[in-house]
């Protein structure tokens, strides 16, 4: 499933990167530890994370995620938006947990 498509189901909002939304999504990665995300998070999935500060960028450039859903209705500075831009690295923000966001894109997923 396109990354666009998830966007429009959960009703996320875009931040930036919207040139990256038609890459395909393979599955999900919820996590707020840098580290954790680093070591366990595969390409292709989109990561649903609190974090919002610059360092998600480079992590999920890094991995080559198919972008971030700040959740929790957090939005990232000015730098963070340019620096995603400049990736092209979708970023993504909803007013919903972590927990709802990732099982709504389960089911999605999964049928």
């Amino acid at each position: 499933m396109k990354l666009r498509e998830i966007a429009e189901s959960l009703q996320l909002e875009v931040l930036a990167g919207a040139g990256g939304l038609d890459r395909e999504v393979s599955g999900g990665y919820t996590g707020d530890l840098l580290s954790d995300v680093m070591a366990n998070s595969r390409e292709g999935e989109a990561w649903i994370t609190i974090q919002s500060h610059l360092n998600v960028v480079a992590v999920g450039s890094l991995k080559e995620l198919a972008g971030i859903i700040v959740i929790g209705g957090k939005t990232p500075s000015g730098e963070v938006l340019e620096k995603a831009e400049a990736e092209g690295l979708p970023l993504l923000r909803s007013e919903l947990s972590a927990y709802e966001v990732s099982g709504r894109l389960h089911r999605l997923l999964n049928g």
